[in-house]
C-alpha cells in the first residue's frame, strides 16, 4: 500500500511520534511498513539473527544497537534471512556491513551507517522490551513507516 511520511504527518500528527535520528537506506525498498519487533543489543547480533527467524511476516525489526558504529549487526547473510522470511524492513541504531549485497534485497534497511567489521557472538541482549533512540520509544506492537522523508512510530496501523 502507498503512503508518504508527510502525508501521514498531516492526517495523524496528534498520533505520531517522528524519529529524530537521520538513517541511510540501504534495502531496495525505500518506503515501508509494519508492526514493530525489538531488540537491543550491543555490538552482538546473536539475538538478531534470532529475531530475524522468528517474528512475524510483514514486521518491522528495529534493533536498537546503541548507536555504536564500531561493528556491523546486519550484513549480507541475516539481510538474505529477512527478505526470505518477507519481513518489511530492519531499522538499526548502529551499522550494516555488505553493503553493496544489502542493495538488491527486496525489503528495507535503514541504520546510521556502514561498518564491514563483525560483531561479536555472545548472545547479550534483550528481545521484546521498549527501546528508546531518535527522541522517541520504539513499542513491541506498535507501527512504523518509513520512507525518504523519515520515520514515524504509530500505535496502530493507520494504512
Amino acid at each position: 500500500m502507498f503512503f508518504k511520511t508527510a502525508d501521514l504527518c498531516d492526517g495523524f500528527w496528534e498520533e505520531l511520534k517522528v524519529c529524530s535520528s537521520e538513517f541511510k537506506s540501504y534495502g531496495k525498498r525505500q518506503r515501508f511498513y509494519g508492526p514493530i519487533a525489538t531488540v537491543k543489543v550491543f555490538e552482538d547480533n546473536v539475538l538478531v539473527k534470532e529475531s530475524l527467524e522468528t517474528i512475524p511476516e510483514g514486521s518491522v525489526l528495529v534493533v536498537d544497537g546503541s548507536g555504536s558504529k564500531r561493528c556491523a549487526l546486519l550484513g549480507d547473510r541475516l539481510g538474505e534471512i529477512a527478505q526470505k522470511r518477507k519481513l518489511a524492513g530492519v531499522i538499526i541504531n548502529g551499522c550494516v556491513r555488505d553493503t553493496e549485497d544489502l542493495a538488491n534485497l527486496e525489503i528495507g534497511i535503514l541504520a546510521l551507517g556502514s561498518n564491514p567489521l563483525k560483531s561479536k557472538k555472545e548472545g547479550k541482549g534483550e528481545r521484546n522490551i521498549p527501546v528508546r533512540f531518535g527522541g522517541i520509544e520504539w513499542e513491541p506492537g506498535n507501527y512504523v513507516y518509513a520512507d525518504a522523508d523519515g520515520i514515524v512510530v504509530s500505535q496502530r496501523n493507520l494504512l
